[in-house]
């Protein structure tokens, strides 16, 4: 009689989530051991291990900071001690990997938060609910598998639903249909996390038991005792067997050569084709589960191109940060400042981005802190005109009531030429330029000269004529303005704020003859030169006045002078993007 068994593959079903009557607490999945199921897909498939730590390690980014530390010194520094990094950043695994998180609230005698700590979310089952439908506590146990008459769990307040000195806050993200725990966001795609997992574990077991039988061995002269069969197995695997994973010999004892054992081997057809195709599914199914906009978010190359990866990924990075990253931020953040508000704490919290900063999402930043959220630099690297004192449009204000308009139908502008910054203080001297310019609106400037009685201007106009929507308010003015102005004006700004914290370790004023709009500013000063016939004391305004090159200008006895080339380069291009001392890395990238 022959006997056939089936082998019936584990089926995946949702969560069962179950209130029994001899029970206060409520059981998460058929074996109260849900949370474990998931820490085992999150073992056992490296695809869904790969994107839990990658998003993990972006939500929590570099920590927390605020955007109003500066004006709220004590409460940052209360936040900060109460707020442990390493907390912080468990309460991130947990969020993602779990679907839910919890903090220890821990308090003084006086009913403030005197600690916060992390909770394994897996050591927790919530309490019924109440008539009101909340719920009031939840039951600690290290091992739920173990809780019984002889080990039962700790019941511990919820957060606000107490006055003992330890309550749980648990973050839970809402889900439509669930009250007591929410599914992980990549709920559809655990199946695929096993699938991924027993091919793995079918391909090492394969292997680790030889791929497939060697040999058959017939024995055709009877079937001797247990012992005698025993004895001769050994032997032959003695003699025969090699490496571990050489393959594996078949014995078989029989009555007679017409009874000797046959084997017939199920061969699954291409099964390479098949077994890549369930690989690659799975992993595409794994990122479809996670929302990842782009592959190359966990460093998995594509055979597009580096150019089409590289606008790829920026794309995909600022839709990934917006779409899946930002709402696991929030939740963590409401948390913490429900706990902060318990000690009267109230910061303007945001988690610092590890995003490159060519990356962040500027463009909809439209103010100060909402700047700094974006781009996870402080205040003083981002501060913008429009939001300061009215004192500090006032100095950008008085140089340019004292340019001068060009008669463009009058004046031709022949050179425009990078400047020699490294003779700028030669020249000054040989032209006695003077060192502290003194605002003198349409008077004559030190860099003129009358040579056989033609009068030659230099004059300095910010260029180039343009700025984006999200360009410093100096620089909008300034090329709002386009006006011409003497050296000696723009130089009598360094003493005055026109863009305060772009100076030196953060100072108000520097100087704008050299750094322009400060770092990473795209404009630049140009030189431009006009010569008079008609005589000494001509307006640039005049229509006897008119634009000449340098060569017309040597050969009129006027030979223009130098400045530094710093006049000429932006401080985007310069080294470090114009920061004379950059703080980070950051300072350096591309910028506005």
């Amino acid at each position: 009689m022959m006997k056939v068994h089936s082998i019936n593959l584990s089926s995946y079903t949702k969560p069962a989530i179950t209130e029994q009557r001899n029970k206060e607490w409520v059981e998460y999945g058929d074996d109260n051991n849900y949370y474990q199921y998931l820490i085992d897909r999150y073992n056992g498939s490296p695809t869904n291990n790969a994107i839990i730590n990658a998003i993990s390690d972006l939500i929590y980014g570099k920590g927390i900071d605020a955007t109003d530390s500066n004006k709220k010194p004590e409460d940052y520094a209360r936040m900060r001690s109460l707020i442990h990094p390493d907390c912080l950043r468990k309460v991130t695994a947990d969020l993602k990997m779990m679907g839910q998180c919890a903090f220890q609230v821990i308090y003084t005698k006086d009913r403030q938060v005197g600690q916060v700590e992390h909770m394994p979310i897996q050591t927790l089952r919530a309490e019924k609910m109440n008539d009101e439908g909340d719920i009031e506590a939840y039951y600690y146990a290290p091992d739920w598998t173990k809780v019984g008459p002889q080990h039962s769990p700790e019941r511990i307040p919820a957060f606000g639903y107490s006055t003992e000195n330890l309550e749980i806050l648990v973050v839970r993200p809402y889900k439509a249909g669930f009250y007591y725990y929410s599914p992980v966001d990549y709920q559809g795609g655990l199946p695929y996390a096993e699938l991924e997992e027993e091919i793995a574990n079918y391909h090492l077991n394969n292997i680790k038991n030889g791929m497939a039988p060697s040999m058959l061995i017939n024995f055709n002269n009877g079937v001797p005792d247990e012992e005698e069969r025993m004895i001769i197995e050994r032997r032959i695997i003695e003699k025969w067997s090699g490496s571990s994973n050489s393959g594996r010999a078949i014995i078989a004892f029989n009555e007679s050569k017409e009874l000797a054992a046959t084997i017939d081997p199920v061969q699954l057809t291409d099964a390479a084709a098949q077994y890549e195709f369930l690989s690659g599914e799975s992993m595409q199914k794994l990122m479809v589960a996670h929302r990842v906009t782009s592959p190359m978010l966990l460093g998995i190359k594509d055979n597009s191109g580096l150019g089409n990866n590289a606008e790829e990924i920026e794309t995909a990075t600022l839709l990934f940060d917006n779409t899946v990253i930002r709402p696991f931020q929030e939740q963590i953040l409401n948390a913490i400042e429900q706990i902060l508000a318990v000690n009267g704490i109230n910061l303007d919290l945001y988690f610092k981005t590890l995003q490159p900063l060519e990356f962040t999402d500027r463009t909809a930043a439209v103010t100060k802190e909402e700047t700094e959220k974006e781009t996870g630099e402080k205040l003083s690297a981002h501060t913008c005109l429009s939001d300061m004192p009215r004192q500090y449009d006032e100095a950008v204000d008085e140089l340019i009531a004292m340019g001068e308009d060009i008669n463009e139908e009058e004046w031709e502008l022949v050179d425009e030429r990078e400047v020699d910054y490294d003779q700028e203080e030669a020249l000054d001297k040989m032209i006695g330029l003077a060192s502290t310019g003194t605002a003198r609106p349409r008077a004559k400037s030190d860099q003129d000269a009358v040579k056989d009685g033609v009068t030659f201007l230099v004059r300095y106009q910010y260029a180039p004529n343009k700025a984006g929507t999200d360009s410093r308010e100096f620089c909008k003015k300034m090329v709002s303005a386009s006006k011409v102005y003497r050296k000696e004006d723009i130089v009598a700004l360094d003493n005055k704020v026109v863009n305060a914290g772009f100076g030196p370790y953060g100072a108000d004023t520097y100087s704008i003859w050299l750094y322009k709009g400060g770092p990473r500013c795209h404009h630049k000063w140009f030189r431009k030169t006009y010569m008079s016939r008609k005589g000494i004391g001509v307006d640039p305004r005049s229509p006897n006045a008119k634009t000449v090159s340098r060569s017309e200008a040597r050969r009129a006895g006027f030979d223009p002078p130098k400045n530094p080339n710093k006049v000429s380069v932006a401080p985007n291009k310069m080294k470090n993007k114009g920061f004379i001392n950059p703080k980070s890395p950051k300072d350096i990238q591309p910028g506005i």
